[in-house]
């Protein structure tokens, strides 16, 4: 009973990724694996994100940068200098973890709208930056070689690694998020979200904390970049940089629960069945983007504690669970 008190707004996150993670093995299908491994890589990146906006409550449109950064980093120890999967996803989340710690330093002195607008131009210049950039590959990418996957059994059973690897990522991401929001650190965090000048004047050093919410917001992003395009076999400036992709964070976050651990898993699964469908339809595949910028200004404007949060107020007995 008094590991359950202690982590009831784990315990039930945990659950619902490792459910993710076991139901491709008990159905054998490859399709169910990667549908199973899109879900976990947007569980991983919105909960990534719930550190900084959740927490501080400052709106990033370009978190993306460090899963692209992160990706390229990965790749190109893994093709240039023929480290192994494991240290060259590790190597992504220190450099987007270093990257972030630079970027914080400087725009996270701005605030509000000012801060949305310079994540934006942040996104795009490391874009540029990097389709200019002969060392990671310029405006081509880089290619894995086919001969990579050998040393994981083949390009099929690297597949089936990126897998495990991908559920790995998702629960640390988790993990993460709860340590930060059960401590000392996370109080100065929400407290940053509720009122910055008055945490200051509380004791709480305000661009210190933000600077390392966003360090660990971005490590666990760049890990996944690396799997992500270690699995596609190549990474190229338009699929490591997607402005869009910020954007449907955002809605994942938000849809689901800000600043709660549950949310951002809620949240993925929600918007990814919806995605599935909306490309896949002769109706809505060309207006995908449209309809999450509807969504996002629906839960702005009726349920902005997502849905976490809704529930949260309406039953009350389930505030342990819902954390």
């Amino acid at each position: 009973m008094k590991l359950w008190n202690k982590y009831s707004g784990l315990i039930v996150p945990v659950i619902v990724v490792l459910a993710l993670a076991i139901w491709p093995i008990i159905t054998g299908k490859p399709a169910n694996r990667e549908t199973a491994f899109t879900i976990l890589k947007a569980i991983a990146l919105a909960t990534s994100l719930n550190i900084l906006l959740g927490y501080t409550g400052y709106v990033s449109f370009g978190h993306i940068v460090f899963y692209g950064f992160g990706g390229y980093v990965g790749l190109f120890l893994l093709t240039e200098k023929n480290w192994s999967l494991g240290a060259a996803i590790l190597a992504g989340g220190v450099a987007s973890g270093i990257l972030a710690y630079l970027l914080g330093s400087a725009i996270l002195r701005l605030r509000g709208a000012y801060f949305a607008l310079a994540t934006i131009g942040v996104n795009e210049a490391m874009r540029s930056f990097i389709t200019n950039f002969e060392l990671f590959g310029a405006s081509t990418g880089i290619t894995l070689n086919f001969s990579v996957y050998k040393a994981y059994g083949g390009a099929a059973q690297a597949l089936q690694t990126s897998f495990y690897i991908g559920a790995g990522l998702a629960l640390l991401a988790l993990i993460i998020s709860y340590l930060v929001r059960t401590s000392k650190f996370g109080l100065g965090l929400l407290a940053i979200r509720e009122n910055e000048d008055a945490a200051e004047v509380m004791g709480v050093v305000a661009p210190r904390a933000k600077t390392w919410a966003y360090v660990l917001s971005a490590i666990v992003p760049g890990m996944i970049g690396v799997l992500f395009f270690f699995k596609n076999g190549n990474v190229e400036p338009h699929d490591a940089f997607p402005l869009n992709a910020s954007i449907e964070l955002l809605v994942m976050v938000m849809l689901g629960g800000q600043g709660t651990v549950l949310g951002p898993i809620l949240g993925a699964f929600a918007y990814q069945g919806m995605r599935g469908y909306l490309v896949t339809s002769p109706i809505f595949k060309n207006i995908q983007l449209s309809v999450s910028g509807v969504l996002l200004l629906l839960i702005v404007l009726f349920i902005p504690a997502g849905v976490v949060g809704w529930l949260r107020h309406r039953i009350p007995s389930l505030r342990k669970v819902l954390a």
